[in-house]
């Protein structure tokens, strides 16, 4: 007997299983378990996927569904690991709630990287797993070291064709290739989700307007509140400069509400009809229903799958901000914003938003993204040294310099850093006091 466990915590990954179940991505089952993770800050007032509008669409894939939450309460799943010693009791203790007796077990886990998929990983000793990836991360490098025991059993990373032709470098250090989810099925399961959600009567009949993606960036300490409150004004600011009139605001689900004051009060002023959804739905059912005119948003995967797989016009704000402010320089979301930039036009630039105007093409973002992924991750990719060296002597200039820090590309000697005998400056005490003198000195004299 063969059991297949599909670990999710959203809506939207649990519809790229879907759409890869239907594919014939994963082999015949006896038994196919949708293992739910609510990993929210506290599950315990946040509903979880399988109480979202539409699940009941994606449900007939699985014969059970069960919450890890319950399983392992009052433990929280993203905080939660066993200890090593105790591994085969819990591994016991799994087999026994979830009724999988001696079945060979196959997992299929979103970032297994972090807990719980890490946690699953380790527990379950001989099952081989399936990572899947419905965003823009799994282009970027393994977060951090995977304990070899669990990454040897990986034997692909299945994520959707955000970016064709662009190779995701996830899990690449144990030799992982990469598999596309069909875009077709894909769209086709959200096709499905969007005509049926009970949610659906309350969207808002709005025809072709401009649709503004906000992210929550504060609560992940990238911006704050009020730097992103400012990063929607401009998102409708420039929606309102191209002549759009209608605009309709999808704030991330754990957004405050005050996080629309200052959009309403900006709308007021630019005479925009502005209109800010209070359900919870998918930006894909949004693209179906709608049609936006233009999607705008910060570096949300969203804006790839609406040019990818829906062909919409798009436009990016604010990534020259966050390619500054996203720390540590090995942040996951470092390759999402650096995609992002690097992809679509900017909302101010008229031109090319309203001609769709590509950035690099895939080869030269390939590039890009191999030698930002290795300066995060040197460790962990060694073997793209000698590219990445290469790549960075041959692209000395404003353009490609800004995804990189100089201080990170000096300490791991690459191109572009300090010169190697003026390293010592930033770290002498005595030439620093010297520097704030001299600096005295010069404003005395001008005063």
């Amino acid at each position: 007997m063969t059991t297949q466990i599909f670990q999710a915590s959203t809506l939207y990954g649990t519809a790229t299983l879907a759409a890869a179940l239907d594919s014939g991505c994963f082999g015949p089952a006896d038994r196919r378990i949708l293992l739910v993770c609510n990993n929210s800050t506290t599950p315990e007032t946040t509903p979880a996927l399988d109480q979202a509008p539409g699940f009941e669409k994606l449900r007939d894939r699985f014969d059970d569904v069960i919450s890890y939450n319950e399983t392992i309460f009052p433990f929280h799943p993203g905080g939660w690991a066993p200890r090593v010693d105790d591994m085969p009791l819990w591994e016991r203790f799994l087999r026994h709630e979830w009724r999988l007796g001696d079945d060979d077990v196959e997992l299929a886990v979103e970032s297994i990287q972090v807990n719980p998929s890490l946690a699953l990983g380790q527990i379950f000793t001989g099952a081989p797993v399936t990572v899947y990836a419905d965003g823009l991360m799994s282009y970027g490098p393994t977060r951090n070291k995977i304990d070899p025991l669990v990454g040897t059993r990986v034997d692909r990373v299945l994520h959707l064709d955000l970016v064709p032709g662009l190779k995701p470098l996830l899990l690449t250090e144990f030799g992982v290739e990469g598999e596309v989810v069909p875009t077709a099925a894909f769209t086709k399961v959200l096709a499905d989700l969007g005509p049926t959600d009970s949610g659906d009567a309350a969207l808002p009949d709005v025809e072709e307007p401009a649709l503004l993606l906000g992210q929550y960036l504060s609560a992940l300490e990238i911006l704050t509140p009020e730097q992103e409150d400012h990063l929607h004004v401009r998102m409708l600011r420039g929606a309102a400069a191209l002549g759009h009139t209608k605009v309709v605001f999808k704030p991330h689900p754990s957004a405050p509400a005050s996080f629309t004051r200052s959009l309403e009060r900006e709308a007021q002023k630019l005479k925009v009809e502005l209109t800010v959804l209070d359900t919870p739905v998918l930006a894909e059912v949004l693209y179906q229903r709608m049609r936006p005119a233009l999607v705008v948003g910060c570096f949300s995967t969203a804006l790839l799958t609406a040019r990818a797989l829906y062909g919409l016009p798009v436009a990016r704000i604010g990534t020259e901000v966050l390619l500054e402010q996203v720390t540590p320089y090995e942040n996951s979301n470092r390759i999402p914003v650096t995609i992002v930039d690097a992809l679509l036009p900017e909302l101010g630039d008229r031109a090319a938003v309203e001609e769709q105007r590509r950035g690099m093409d895939v080869e030269e973002l390939g590039a890009l993204v191999r030698a930002v992924g290795f300066a995060m991750q040197p460790k962990i990719l060694p073997r793209l040294r000698s590219e990445v060296e290469g790549w960075l002597a041959r692209h000395q200039n404003p353009r490609t310099l800004r995804y990189f820090k100089r201080r990170r590309l000096t300490s791991l000697a690459l191109p572009g850093g300090v010169p190697a005998q003026l390293a010592f400056i930033p770290r002498n005490a005595t030439v620093r006091r010297v520097a704030r003198k001299a600096r005295s000195l010069r404003r005395g004299a001008r005063d």
